[in-house]
């Protein structure tokens, strides 16, 4: 899988609040945001999976 650049403009309060985060994990900035939205994706798509699977057999 490539990569590609994704260029973002936030103020500095969410910056500050984004290298506090990261630095807590030992990580940079960029790969906690990139965790994040990784995690965020996932989070969705396995919420999709559920809504389908509850669709298809019904909810319990």
């Amino acid at each position: 899988m490539g990569s590609t650049v994704l260029s973002l403009r936030i103020d500095r309060e969410l910056l500050d609040r984004l290298k506090q985060h990261a630095a807590k994990r030992g990580m940079s900035v960029q790969d906690y945001v990139v965790g994040t939205l990784v995690r965020g994706d996932f989070d969705e798509r396995f919420q999709s999976a559920v809504e389908e699977t509850e669709k298809f057999y019904g909810a319990a």
